[in-house]
């Protein structure tokens, strides 16, 4: 698999923070375009490093979520063999498992 030592030692980073009980904005998911550009709007307004703002506005969760348990894997953004969500927005490594409220199918 594919990916840098500086990707790996911000993935650890990411899953220590979602394992530490970080609190995300699973909710609302946006089920209309529009919201979803809303949350996108949010994320633009961040500072390009401000790791923990990607994963409160993202809702990323570090397991699969929902009545389908959707996860990173089955979302148009993931980069298989890189383990990278590549949102613009976003742009982190993910693990296959986790999830964020604006996975696309």
């Amino acid at each position: 698999m594919g990916g840098s030592e500086k990707d790996a030692a911000q993935l650890r980073r990411i899953a220590d923070r979602l394992a530490s009980g970080l609190k995300t904005q699973t909710e609302p998911f946006p089920e209309t375009t529009r919201l979803f550009d809303d949350i996108l709007v949010q994320l633009r307004q961040l500072p390009p490093d401000d790791l923990d703002g990607k994963l409160v506005i993202g809702g990323f969760l570090d397991h699969p979520f929902g009545p389908e348990s959707q996860r990173c894997m089955e979302c148009m953004y993931f980069l298989v063999h890189r383990g990278w969500c590549d949102l613009p927005e976003l742009s982190v490594p993910v693990e296959p498992d986790w999830w964020c409220r604006l996975w696309r199918i």
